[in-house]
């Protein structure tokens, strides 16, 4: 069992949990800004964390292709707010999605418990900014960078690619103080990847297992989804679902979602019905 530390505070992963997205930004690419202004956003926190969210990820920078870069100081000004909000009203793990220094640093001193970076701490500064301030961290692959990534991305072997990028990620942290036990790998769905790879990635998702690490999924929404189905972003409530489960079922830890109280029921009607086939197997 997997088991994630900051400080005194413990986040156990026997059973797949749910990360909420709280996107408190103009621009998002699925949720359309709608949690851009404070009020708003501690409204939404509060209702996924009575939905079930045992992990609330703030973003202050779109990462959809194509999107702006802010700067430091525009990150900081949307997501340290919502960030104390957290902290001082309730009792869940906070993740800060950004790749600059600076960012981490302030939104764990804000009280931030995990850093997910889409850039996988490639950033100058951000790998030993990561290692100072000792709380896990999420490695995701991407090919290419947000402005650019989904121009053709090709790959000889997606898996060979993707395993590869980790394996260097890894030892990168490991060298610069991070411990392994603290590292969480997210395959990077929609990150520089066709709709094949992505599904490719998906079906093999238990093969990520031979790093011995948490699996964090993000598939929520993303046009792997909607180009599959022909669905735009407000009609991509079953296949996302339909996404969850199947990550879950292949071993992902931690379930990146927009919709949380769905994704929460779909993982309670799956670890009962895995609780009975035990019992059932047992008995034989």
């Amino acid at each position: 069992m997997f088991k994630l530390s900051h400080g005194e505070k413990l986040l156990e992963l026997s059973q797949p949990i749910v990360m909420g997205i709280v996107n408190v930004t103009p621009d998002s690419f699925s949720d359309g800004g709608s949690f851009n202004l404070f009020e708003r956003a501690c409204q939404h926190v509060d209702h996924i964390i009575d939905q079930g969210a045992r992990i609330i990820d703030i973003g202050g920078e779109s990462t959809r292709p194509g999107a702006t870069e802010v700067t430091v100081e525009q990150e900081l000004e949307r997501v340290i707010p919502i960030i104390k909000y957290i902290a001082s009203k309730h009792d869940v793990w906070i993740s800060i999605d950004t790749s600059k220094p600076e960012v981490m640093k302030q939104a764990v001193a804000a009280g931030a418990n995990l850093i997910n970076d889409v850039r996988a701490l490639q950033l100058p500064g951000a790998l030993a900014m990561a290692a100072s301030l000792n709380v896990p961290v999420c490695l995701m692959h991407m090919q290419g960078q947000p402005q650019t990534m989904q121009n053709s991305p090709e790959y000889k072997d997606v898996f060979k690619d993707v395993f590869e990028f980790f394996e260097q990620r890894i030892s990168a942290c490991e060298d610069a103080g991070i411990t392994r036990s603290q590292i969480i790998l997210d395959p990077g769905f929609g990150f520089g990847k066709t709709l094949a790879h992505n599904y490719q990635l998906l079906a093999g998702l238990a093969a990520f297992h031979q790093f011995d690490l948490p699996i964090l999924i993000g598939l929520s929404r993303k046009r792997m989804i909607g180009d599959l189905l022909q669905r735009n972003t407000a009609e991509r409530l079953a296949g996302s679902l339909a996404g969850a489960l199947i990550a879950a079922q292949h071993g992902a830890h931690i379930i990146r979602v927009h919709d949380v109280p769905e994704t929460v029921d779909v993982l309670k009607v799956m670890a009962e019905t895995c609780s009975y086939a035990r019992h059932v197997a047992n008995q034989d």
